[in-house]
């Protein structure tokens, strides 16, 4: 510790594989189901190196019959790599976004990660995520209303959600960490 200042949260993606059991607890306690995907979230840096990696992760998760790979791009620049299980299995979204962040990170690319993302539903429909931030090493909850005009969340249900995970997993306690993705792969705002 340098000037009082606290070395910063490592990331430990080793923390996904605490997910599955983790939804049993809010299908049980809050009736909020995975919906099957999972994203992971990062800056795209330009070049041959990253291009040839993003081939290779495609191949790697393509190779086992699993769910394929979508490439999007947000409106803010950042970029996601999506996999969508049918059936919803949220053993094997956590796997494949593992994969994906370790061979982002063993490429050198861990700098860019951002987060990782994994919807769930409610009995309506109404979606929302689990977050995982890569440099906090934390998850946090995201819950937009469903049927407001204006993007607005529902902070008791993402209060709950985090109330009820704390002793499953590693909760981003710091609520001005869990920042707003409103159309991140998988999140329904109606």
């Amino acid at each position: 510790m340098i000037r009082g200042r606290k070395e910063p949260a490592r990331p430990n993606l080793d923390a996904l594989f605490a997910l599955p059991s983790a939804v049993i607890t809010l299908d049980i306690d809050l009736g909020l189901t995975p919906t099957g995907t999972g994203s992971v979230c990062f800056r795209a840096p330009e070049g041959k190196a990253f291009a040839d990696l993003e081939v290779e992760i495609r191949e790697l998760l393509d190779a086992d019959g699993g769910p394929k790979v979508e490439a999007s791009a947000d409106e803010f620049g950042f970029d996601w790599f999506t996999i969508r299980t049918d059936p919803a299995d949220i053993s094997t979204a956590v796997t494949d976004i593992h994969a994906v962040n370790t061979s982002l990170v063993h490429a050198g690319f861990g700098p860019q990660l951002l987060c990782s993302l994994f919807p769930f539903a409610d009995r309506d429909a109404n979606t929302g995520a689990l977050v995982y931030l890569y440099k906090r090493g934390t998850f946090y909850p995201f819950v937009p209303k469903s049927n407001t005009q204006d993007k607005t969340r529902n902070n008791i249900l993402e209060l709950q959600i985090r109330d009820k995970l704390v002793g499953e997993l590693p909760m981003e306690l710091d609520t001005t960490r869990w920042f707003a993705l409103w159309d991140a792969p998988g999140i329904l705002h109606q």
